[in-house]
């Protein structure tokens, strides 16, 4: 039986670091996103949220408050072989719930062109 999947709603260094592979193999590597763009300063203070399968992270992302009452979902990455399966929609779930115990009334978040269908799949309005 494999692993079960678990949700870090306050990740260890070792699960933050496979979230940080995750993305790094997500955005530099498959989307191209150049490394020093793909990690900022938002890292050491955002709120993240990491699925696993044992040790391994399989789905992550992060929010951080940027206003009074509004913030923002970031680095929303699943790993490729998992996609539509769910995933996404669980990290947005657990990235919403903290962006809430944060005090955010809103949350926006910035899309890919391509992703756009998910976001307004799960209720985002597509601006701009």
């Amino acid at each position: 039986m494999a692993n079960p999947i678990t949700t870090a709603l306050n990740p260890s260094p070792a699960e933050l670091a496979s979230a940080m592979r995750l993305r790094e193999r997500v955005f530099v590597d498959e989307q191209r996103v150049p490394p020093e763009l793909e990690h900022d300063e938002h890292d050491k203070t955002a709120a993240h949220v990491v699925l696993l399968q044992g040790s391994v992270a399989i789905a992550t992302g992060r929010v951080r408050l940027v206003d009074a009452g509004l913030a923002k979902v970031e680095r929303v990455a699943v790993d490729a072989s998992l996609r539509r399966t769910g995933l996404g929609r669980l990290v947005m779930s657990a990235l919403e719930e903290r962006a809430s115990g944060l005090g955010a009334a809103r949350v926006k978040l910035a899309a890919q062109v391509s992703a756009i269908p998910f976001y307004e799949a799960i209720g985002y309005v597509a601006k701009g």
